[in-house]
């Protein structure tokens, strides 16, 4: 019997050491990803938010093999992924993808676009001339792009165009989830809707599961069946999504949510937080939205909430709900 569990992560961690002196000495350590634990189901959207700089790309990068964890365990489909090498890890890969922020970075500007999407199967093995043009023309017909486009150059196209060839790339092995980051951020308005609708086509077609990374809370509310909350380098809120935006728990969330008044739950007033986000460097003791937490107690300070289930699905790192 095959298991709806997709992905597992556990305690992930990715520390970046810091240098300085003639010496290069440690400073110290860039807590970029701190414990996070989190699970994807087949078919499933779970969106991850947070400010820039919480973690959230480095934890899709790190799911994927292309950074190497510092602690913890990834489990896809049963496999351990962390201890893959050479060809199994390969494979594994073929069966993970990753669409980025800004296709212009992903994308060769010395390659067509069928030389870019025919990359990926050439790589994993696929050599006869014949499979590749056919694969090719299929991939380019399912993100609705025109076969006359195959021997045109990256320059030559929209943003929107672009990234629909960055998704016929990921889509090129088949994959069954795919790692979306901030995927449609960098286009206008009008076309992220289209893109967007492109994904969740092909996610009902073929039952992709994605992790969508996103700072923009209605984008993430029309695609993601659960939604979990990034701070400081910590998942803080995990929540079925309908509850997540209709009772959010998290101090984080409730401002998060507030600076939008289409998403302010129950009619409340904005929120708004004091201060900057903590160095990751140097984050605070206890909890790590303490120093900008308008609900604070004196526990903040002093011990680090731990990520319990206050509700069926509904997780909370939070003192308030301890």
């Amino acid at each position: 019997m095959v298991s709806n569990l997709l992905l597992q992560v556990k305690g992930l961690r990715k520390y970046y050491r810091v240098t300085a002196g003639l010496m290069s000495r440690t400073r110290g350590e860039i807590r970029a990803v701190d414990g996070v634990s989190l699970a994807i189901k087949r078919g499933e959207v779970l969106g991850l938010v947070g400010e820039s700089g919480c973690g959230k790309s480095t934890l899709g990068k790190i799911i994927l093999r292309l950074e190497e964890p510092t602690a913890g365990e990834i489990n896809f489909n049963g496999i351990d992924v962390i201890n893959l090498k050479g060809r199994d890890l390969r494979e594994m890969r073929g069966k993970m993808q990753i669409v980025f922020q800004d296709p212009d970075s992903s994308l060769d500007p010395r390659m067509t676009v069928g030389g870019s999407i025919e990359e990926a199967l050439v790589v994993h093995g696929i050599s006869d001339s014949a499979e590749l043009e056919e694969r090719v023309a299929r991939l380019m017909e399912k993100v609705g792009l025109e076969a006359g486009f195959r021997e045109r150059y990256p320059h030559e196209f929209s943003g929107g165009q672009k990234q629909r060839i960055g998704i016929a790339r990921a889509l090129a092995m088949d994959p069954q989830l795919i790692i979306a980051d901030e995927p449609v951020s960098a286009l206008d308005v009008s076309v992220q809707a289209q893109v967007l609708n492109l994904m969740m086509d092909i996610r009902d077609r073929d039952g992709l599961a994605y992790l969508f990374v996103s700072h923009d809370l209605s984008v993430v509310r029309y695609l993601s069946d659960r939604v979990a909350v990034m701070y400081l380098g910590k998942i803080v809120e995990l929540a079925d999504k309908e509850e997540f935006f209709r009772a959010p728990l998290h101090p984080y969330t409730e401002a998060l949510l507030s600076a939008i008044a289409s998403l302010r739950p129950d009619g409340r007033n904005r929120i708004l937080l004091t201060g900057d986000v903590p160095s990751p460097l140097n984050p605070p003791s206890g909890c790590r939205f303490h120093t900008r937490c308008h609900r604070m107690m004196p526990v903040c300070q002093q011990i680090e909430p731990q990520l319990t289930e206050s509700a069926p699905g509904h997780y909370i790192s939070c003192h308030l709900y301890a």
